[in-house]
């Protein structure tokens, strides 16, 4: 059921809006993964203005939800920085979210621009996603730097960032081992890392890149906070919200974290992932087609 399908319900067959209109758009909203405090947040406003006009309409209240939500969503940014060269981007998240998947789509999505992308694979621990990101890399024909099983993975992204300003990269693409070990620990290796980068440049990396999963819902609020305490998070990117259902996460992180989402994953296709639009992203949210 789509996010549009549940606010419709909600509030269908009532001529006011009353407190159980409200307590229904709630539920809706937190079945949507928008997350408690936001969604609370979004009902204090709604009874603030209902309070101004209690007997609003339906298309009303579906205005008003899409401006408190859209006022929620963090504005769209420029996904890259292209006069810093090479402009390094850290990808960070927990294994199973699509980090490496979206790695190859970026790597794609730059390459189709007429960027030179340089890959790093310093997720070290774990082969399948060193084999992974090969693969993507080859679709993408972009050059990718591997080391063996195991080892130092700062040591990988030092290898990537040089080879990156050796051979004029524009973009260099760092993955990292996807677990969300103990605290300590990963905040230890993503320092490491983040210090090796600025041996070779100072002002790296651009972008540390947190990969979060629509459909794992409040997982994803957790993943969020984690990583948030282990290290300075500049961006997210949102994968398989292939429809409006689990939209509410977008809204959810970025309002309560205050980092920009600059991508949305709309399916496992090599072009499936979008800069994100926050006006588009809202129309979408309460898009009536799957009513019809």
């Amino acid at each position: 059921m789509s996010f549009f399908q549940r606010i419709s319900r909600a509030v269908i067959g009532k001529s006011r809006v009353d407190d159980d209109t409200l307590d229904a758009i709630e539920e809706a909203l937190v079945e949507s993964d928008m997350g408690v405090e936001t969604t609370l947040k979004v009902i204090d406003r709604l009874e603030e203005r209902v309070e101004r006009d209690k007997f609003m309409s339906f298309d009303e209240l579906v205005g008003l939800l899409r401006e408190e939500i859209g006022s929620l969503v963090g504005e769209s940014v420029e996904p890259f920085d292209f006069s810093k060269k090479p402009y390094v981007i850290l990808v960070v998240g927990v294994n199973g979210v699509g980090k490496t998947t979206t790695i190859g789509k970026l790597a794609a999505m730059l390459k189709a621009q007429g960027k030179k992308v340089l890959l790093g694979a310093a997720d070290t621990f774990r082969a399948a996603a060193v084999d992974q990101l090969t693969i993507w890399a080859e679709r993408a024909d972009v050059d990718l730097v591997k080391q063996a099983m195991g080892s130092d993975p700062a040591s990988v992204a030092y290898d990537t960032v040089q080879a990156a300003v050796a051979r004029g990269a524009d973009v260099a693409i760092i993955d990292t081992a996807g677990r969300l070990h103990n605290r300590i620990d990963l905040m230890n290796e993503l320092t490491k890392i983040r210090n090796v980068i600025r041996k070779v440049v100072p002002d790296g990396p651009h972008d540390v890149m947190l990969i979060l999963d629509a459909s794992t819902g409040q997982n994803a609020f957790a993943q969020a906070k984690e990583f948030a305490r282990a290290t300075d998070i500049t961006s997210l990117t949102v994968t398989k919200l292939d429809g409006t259902a689990k939209g509410g996460v977008v809204v959810g992180v970025s309002d309560q974290f205050h980092i920009p989402v600059k991508f949305i994953g709309v399916g496992e296709g090599i072009n499936d992932l979008k800069v994100f639009d926050k006006q588009e992203f809202v129309e979408q949210l309460f898009a009536p087609e799957d009513l019809k």
